[in-house]
């Protein structure tokens, strides 16, 4: 019998399978294994005294570090204690665009500050989805499902801000897998030795330590395209004298991002940020290219 899945779960040889609401032990047929399965790939396999995976099925991403594949959504975490790290934000939002994966960015604790609220709302809620939930309270825990709905998502961010206890609240109601997610999650360091997702009927969650903040070599962006990956200025680009502003060398007259932040109708440290990654990606290419 051949069937659709998603590898779920990848320890050694063996492969989890997850057809419909069942799930295989797999073994890869043939070159299959040194081509490389990941978990989050969707196979086609055939279930005989052996089961098979027989195919890989198109990928819509692969991500070597963490090792997942068709990663759909990346849930960036932050809150107000501890103090949100920007820089990683930005940085994460930059990974997402460059490998075909949808941002979301949460606030949680969102009842302890309102400057923060305010903040994500007025600089990056109109370019990415955003939403305010509390862990602790369970507030708008409704929305953070019907946005993880119909994906596989993974979680990012520093540590503290509530990562484990959002993943907890949303798989709460399924025993089976809390106990050993929440052994997992809850350990203070990755210890895990394999790749999983866990899931419900309604969405997937790969789960994976690798996002707790980002190398920027992962960050494979040459530095003249890094304006590109800015949706909240390249609105304004066609109001800059040249085409291809980079916003960074130009004269404040020339660039019209420059003159939308001295009069603070962009953010200021977003675009200081935006600066400090320009010249990162600037100095790692001229190392790269001489």
């Amino acid at each position: 019998m051949n069937k659709k899945g998603v590898v779920v779960k990848k320890l050694a040889n063996d492969f989890w399978v997850k057809c419909d609401n069942d799930v295989f032990v797999c073994k890869p047929r043939g070159t299959l294994k040194s081509s490389g399965i990941f978990v989050g790939d969707n196979v086609m396999i055939t279930l005989d005294h052996t089961n098979t995976i027989d195919k890989i099925l198109e990928r819509k991403n692969l991500l070597i570090r963490p090792p997942f594949a068709n990663l759909d959504q990346l849930i960036i975490v932050i809150s107000p204690i501890p103090k949100p790290d920007f820089m990683i934000v930005d940085k994460l939002i930059l990974f997402c665009y460059s490998h075909g994966i949808k941002p979301v960015l949460i606030v949680n604790k969102q009842d302890l500050s309102c400057e923060l609220n305010s903040y994500v709302l007025n600089n990056y809620s109109t370019f990415i989805e955003t939403a305010f939930v509390s862990a602790k309270t369970n507030e708008n825990l409704t929305l953070l499902t019907q946005i993880l709905k119909g994906h596989l998502s993974a979680f990012a961010g520093q540590s503290a801000v509530g990562k484990s206890a959002l993943i907890n609240s949303l798989f709460k109601n399924i025993k089976a897998v809390e106990g050993e997610l929440s052994q997992k999650i809850n350990r203070g360091k990755n210890t895990t030795r394999h790749c999983e997702i866990f899931y419900n009927n309604d969405f997937m969650i790969a789960d994976t330590a690798g996002f707790t903040s980002l190398d920027e070599n992962l960050l494979t962006i040459p530095y003249y395209e890094l304006a590109f990956y800015y949706p909240d200025y390249n609105k304004y680009k066609q109001e800059c004298r040249y085409s291809s502003c980079a916003h960074y060398n130009e004269p404040e007259n020339d660039c019209k991002i420059k003159q939308l932040v001295k009069v603070d109708k962009l953010d200021k440290e977003r675009y200081n940020r935006y600066r400090k990654l320009y010249e990162s990606l600037e100095q790692r290419w001229v190392k790269t290219h001489g």
